[in-house]
């Protein structure tokens, strides 16, 4: 059975708006906030949970550790 993302939390205060989740997101999950945050940044946002297959690759390449990914069999 395919894993699925029961949910995805960018902690808002750790990220600095790099976007390198966004570009290595092979399922296009994650994308650019229309809003700017109280920092100035465009943070990322979660664009389509259900396309996530839990591959961690936007946790292990988060340069902030901002972003944890929770498995829906967890």
């Amino acid at each position: 059975m395919a894993r699925k993302a029961k949910r995805i939390s960018i902690d808002t205060k750790l990220c600095k708006g790099c976007h390198i989740c966004i570009a290595v997101c092979p399922h296009g999950v994650l994308k650019v906030s229309e809003t700017v945050d109280n920092r100035g940044f465009f943070l990322p946002v979660v664009a389509d949970i259900d396309a996530c297959k839990v591959c961690g690759l936007c946790e292990m390449e988060c340069p902030d550790f901002a972003i944890v990914v929770v498995s829906s069999d967890e």
